[in-house]
């Protein structure tokens, strides 16, 4: 009887301690809208864009949201709900974290593991760079899913071994390039058309091919000439940005991360 009731308690104990372990292991939904700022139907195509990017990258990407830092630091308080939140894959703890806390309108991206190589400091200048407009604006819905997109393509491009980062930043849209072309042709066509008109005004003046007719006979005479420096032309061309890489830090937890932020 008592050997019933001891593997009956040992059973018992196994199960329980089953159950502690696998929920311990899961980790934290990869949107946590704490200053409440998305819709729900914004939080959850925000969450299955992150889910399909960070299970196809085997890279957490985490969008976190709070009102206030608690007295942290927008790095401590990003590194440490990473940390303490299971986020991470694999033995490294690979994936990046955006925080954002609307008191005093901070945001910082924290990284780990695979993280820290593929978004490099000057990755992380170009991401912010990038998103900070649709903060500035409360846009954050499109914020978020930007930072989303940039992500995937960082993760994507750090994978073939050359990082993005200072001499190879992702490049400007094509279309800003046309967009320039198209307003330099349709400036060109107005000029045009304006100073047709006002030479077609000019009804007394004809063409002249020297200046005979504005000198009187023998009235210009030169006593001395000299050659005078008037101005000079220099190229410049910017000299390539050289690779930055990541610099690092550790946090409460122990463990090493990479980021950076600022105000919106």
């Amino acid at each position: 009887m008592k050997k019933k009731i001891l593997a009956l308690m040992f059973a018992v104990i196994l199960c329980f301690s089953t159950c502690v372990s696998a929920f311990a292991a899961q980790k934290a939904p990869r949107v946590v809208d704490g200053a409440d700022i998305l819709t729900d139907a914004e939080e959850a195509e925000l969450v299955a864009t992150l889910d399909e990017i960070s299970e196809r990258q085997k890279n957490d990407i985490v969008v976190v949201t709070t009102y206030s830092l608690d007295g942290k630091s927008p790095m401590a308080y990003a590194d440490d709900f990473y940390d303490y939140n299971g986020y991470g894959f694999g033995e490294n703890y690979d994936g990046i974290l955006l925080l954002i806390s609307m008191e005093q309108r901070d945001f910082w991206i924290s990284t780990c593991g695979f993280g820290i190589t593929a978004f490099t400091d000057a990755g992380i200048d170009y991401i912010s760079e990038e998103i900070i407009y649709y903060f500035s604006d409360d846009e954050f819905a499109s914020a978020f899913n930007k930072f989303a997109t940039l992500s995937d393509d960082f993760l994507t491009q750090a994978k073939t071994g050359n990082p993005y980062d200072g001499e190879n930043l992702p490049k400007e849209p094509f279309s800003v390039f046309f967009s320039l072309i198209a307003s330099l042709v349709i400036g060109f066509v107005i000029a045009l058309i304006v100073t047709g008109v006002m030479k077609g005004q000019l009804r007394s003046v004809r063409t002249q091919a020297a200046a005979n007719s504005y000198v009187k006979k023998d009235s210009l005479k030169i006593t001395n000439s000299r050659d005078l420096f008037l101005y000079r032309h220099i190229d410049r061309r910017e000299r390539p940005k050289e690779s930055s890489g990541s610099s690092t830090h550790t946090s409460s937890s122990g463990r090493t991360h990479g980021g950076g932020g600022g105000k919106f």
